[in-house]
């Protein structure tokens, strides 16, 4: 299956963060409903959810980044403290696609739909996603080995790398992405 992944310049950073052109967020959309029809995910800013959603057909859904540490802005009550990660399609039983059902006391394969993550630090790019973020991000789509990911704004190359090592069949857990040597799912 063939997957993407987008983590553009949020609406309004682009030049004040990166020095580059705004993003056309209802073209990137299109382009992500046209050539990855497998499934997609888009990561974007708590503010402009509503905006973004808009542009989207109506069968994506939003999952949460929760971040147990983030940075604290002057003026801005509460903290904006979450991000929103929009996908659609995968392989998912919605989809058409069988769930893969644990055997009695075995490990659970299905991810929430919200994750707890500090944000990274020191990465050389604002808005650079942890590893593990990444991981989380390619098991809602349910991604396996052997499948295609492009990552449209690459960015650290951190979700690039990530996916590499997903989709190439290193023993890594399902369930939270992790090396089967790191992992604490059971």
């Amino acid at each position: 299956m063939k997957f993407a992944y987008a983590d553009p310049p949020y609406i309004g950073q682009a030049r004040r963060r990166y020095q580059c052109a705004e993003v056309d967020h209802a073209e990137l959309i299109a382009r992500l409903v046209r050539e990855f029809p497998d499934g997609w995910a888009l990561s974007l800013s708590s503010p402009t959810l509503r905006q973004i959603l808009n542009l989207c057909p109506p069968d994506v859904r939003v999952a949460a980044w929760c971040k147990s540490f983030c940075a604290f802005k002057r003026g801005v009550r509460p903290a904006y403290a979450w991000e929103p990660v929009i996908y659609r399609g995968g392989r998912n039983p919605v989809n058409g696609h069988r769930a893969e059902i644990p055997e009695k006391n075995g490990k659970q394969t299905t991810p929430k739909d919200f994750i707890v993550e500090p944000i990274t630090l020191r990465k050389g790019l604002c808005g650079a996603k942890p590893d593990r973020v990444c991981r989380w991000i390619l098991a809602l789509l349910n991604v396996h080995p052997g499948d295609e990911v492009t990552d449209l704004f690459p960015g650290t190359g951190i979700m690039g790398r990530v996916a590499q090592e997903l989709t190439s069949d290193t023993g890594m857990c399902r369930e939270c992405g992790m090396p089967d040597t790191n992992c604490c799912c059971g």
